[in-house]
């Protein structure tokens, strides 16, 4: 049996219970001198993890954009590069993607802009010059970019040809076509795959941890290994990740919604 009820219209019980059992931890927290501590420690974090998740976020989706536009190309070699790329980044996990632009990837560019350096007699740069919070940024960039080109070649595709068809008798060149007809249609579509997407990376920033990239995973651990209060100090960061993720997640389905009323008007 499926259910009559949209979903939309449902009261979010859900939410009031997250809301209250949120409200009573933090004020168990902002009571507790240990949790106060620890809040004015992680704090610090949040910016490094909302500066990896926006800046990585933005790359990706310029990247799976591309992707995506050269996925749809006429042409068989831009199609197949975009299918070799895409495939073989969604096939690496991306703690592996992390250790690897790290660790592999960044030393070969800088070898390779010594390289072109000295013959244009540049001075050369040390692979420590290379910031581990960008080679993370990197890394997630082109992990999430071959998810969200798959993203928006389904958008893309999604646009009824009976609109490109119009827009050619308008006389529309491709830029225009894409720009004003197909691209305006498919980001309907493209929102809510999209924001999940965004949530994930929000979670999976935390990996950067493992590069000692002081996000609020990574000062967790540290904070946690110098006083031993594991449990306060994972508590403070679950219930920070928690109250980023909920509040992208209402902000992006309030966002759907208003998009599809729009459209029904």
């Amino acid at each position: 049996m499926i259910p009559s009820a949209p979903p939309d219209r449902d009261f979010p019980w859900w939410l009031v219970a997250l809301i209250g059992l949120g409200l009573f931890a933090l004020w168990r927290m902002l009571t507790d001198d240990v949790y106060v501590q620890l809040i004015g420690t992680l704090r610090q974090g949040v910016v490094v993890t909302v500066m990896v998740t926006l800046v990585g976020f933005a790359m990706a989706s310029a990247v799976g954009l591309g992707l995506a536009v050269m996925s749809l190309s006429r042409s068989l070699i831009l199609r197949q590069v975009a299918r070799f790329y895409i495939e073989v980044i969604r096939g690496v996990p991306i703690i592996v993607l992390l250790l690897y632009v790290a660790f592999v990837f960044a030393p070969a560019l800088v070898a390779a802009y010594n390289w072109a350096a000295e013959g244009l007699g540049r001075d050369p740069i040390r692979t420590r010059d290379f910031p581990l919070l960008w080679r993370a940024i990197i890394a997630l960039a082109i992990g999430y970019s071959a998810f969200i080109a798959e993203v928006f070649r389904a958008g893309l595709q999604s646009v009824d040809k009976g609109q490109i068809e119009a827009a050619n008798a308008l006389g529309l060149n491709r830029w225009q076509r894409f720009r004003l007809v197909v691209f305006p249609q498919a980001f309907r579509t493209i929102l809510p795959p999209l924001g999940n997407d965004f949530v994930a990376m929000v979670k999976d920033s935390s990996l950067v941890s493992v590069l000692g990239v002081l996000d609020v995973t990574q000062l967790g651990k540290v904070t946690a290994a110098s006083n031993f209060r594991y449990f306060e100090t994972y508590n403070v960061v679950a219930l920070i990740y928690l109250s980023i993720t909920v509040t992208l997640s209402i902000l992006l389905r309030r966002l759907e919604l208003r998009l599809r009323q729009g459209a029904d008007r």
